[in-house]
């Protein structure tokens, strides 16, 4: 039986590559599925050897590991330069997106809560 062996979902195209590249270099048996119209699946490798299931996810550890390290040392780069996404530096670049989001909260906040505000007046 096929075991899942890397989920696809909310995975960048970048990674996603790099993952395949490195399952196939190192000769796993995999398959690859998608959710479908209806999102009813799954996105996601699967491995069809499962005897292969202790080395697939040791090289999957190692990379995602490696990764880790390499996003995380490129984060505090941009940092340092001061290129680092904050959330001032997003409401200049998206000024309305960020302003509609905050009033949606503000409204489903008070949405939420306007049941018990109406039972503390007496």
């Amino acid at each position: 039986m096929a075991h899942l062996l890397f989920r696809l979902r909310h995975v960048t195209e970048e990674e996603a590559a790099e993952v395949r590249a490195l399952l196939d270099e190192q000769g796993f048996d995999v398959y690859e599925t998608q959710a479908g119209f209806f999102r009813l699946g799954v996105d996601a490798i699967w491995l069809a050897d499962t005897r292969q299931r202790e080395a697939a996810e040791a090289a999957l550890d190692t990379y995602q590991q490696a990764r880790l390290a390499r996003e995380r040392d490129a984060f505090e780069q941009a940092r340092a330069r001061g290129e680092a996404p904050t959330l001032w530096k997003r409401f200049l670049a998206h000024p309305v997106q960020v302003a509609l989001t905050l009033v949606a909260v503000v409204v489903i906040a008070l949405l939420t809560l306007l049941p018990f505000l109406g039972l503390a007046t007496p």
